[in-house]
């Protein structure tokens, strides 16, 4: 069963996308539930957790952007849909790491092939991780939760949320390993999660934890195309 969320402040607008929603779901005869908030404070408070949420961006009460914030503070990690009569807040939605962007009034022929996209992802993407050992101990670790590795000399160390973890092994058997996977070596030392990475420059890539990692000069070209290339895989486009 697919949990989906719909935040609009506009009634109208609320009830008909919640009710074109419904539709798809049923043509598609996939078991769900649909909730409709008008606030983007309801939405924290909810207890249900949400596969997908459709996120109007201009409320009143908490625009869509601050709900989003808060929604990825709080450890939300599915799919976020903007929802917005302008296209000018296309590039903060990457922010937040949407996966599309509707443009009011909703196009049923979009709306369908998001949802489908949607119901796709959360079908094939697999909970992938790597196991490392050290000390004769397997460890592991959700890719998810890695924001890059390092290597010195033959020490690969794993920056991840829950702490810094060393273990022998290659840079390059490891680039080969998650090559397509939303990592890419930025430098010779460096191999990072596209997921974290916040600003950059033809120097250095800032990661969302506040650290700053390398990017070698004749890098950066492809680190510029990979990035955005990763933008398009999970956030969709208008």
């Amino acid at each position: 069963m697919i949990a989906v969320a719909v935040c609009d402040d506009e009634i109208i607008d609320g009830c008909n996308l919640v009710r074109a929603i419904k539709d798809i779901l049923n043509d598609m005869e996939v078991a769900y539930t649909v909730r409709l908030f008008q606030t983007g404070k309801g939405l924290l408070k909810a207890i249900e957790k949400f596969d997908i949420i459709f996120l109007d961006i201009m409320m009143g009460d908490m625009d869509g952007m601050t709900t989003a914030q808060m929604l990825r503070k709080s450890s939300f990690d599915k799919m976020i849909v903007f929802i917005s009569s302008s296209r000018k807040y296309v590039m903060d939605a990457f922010e937040v790491e949407a996966f599309h962007y509707l443009i009011k009034p909703v196009d049923r022929i979009k709306l369908e092939h998001t949802i489908k996209r949607a119901l796709m992802k959360l079908e094939c993407t697999p909970e992938d991780f790597i196991i490392i050992n050290k000390e004769r101990q397997n460890k592991k670790i959700q890719l998810s939760d890695i924001y890059y590795f390092e290597i010195r000399g033959r020490v690969v160390s794993v920056h991840s949320k829950n702490g810094i973890f060393d273990y022998y092994g290659q840079m390059s058997a490891l680039e080969h390993d998650l090559k397509d996977k939303g990592f890419f070596r930025c430098h010779k030392s460096f191999l990072i999660n596209l997921k974290y990475a916040d600003t950059y420059d033809h120097e250095e890539v800032m990661l969302d934890n506040g650290e700053k990692i390398a990017i070698a000069k004749r890098r950066y070209k492809a680190f510029c195309l990979e990035t955005l290339e990763y933008m398009k895989k999970v956030g969709g486009g208008v």
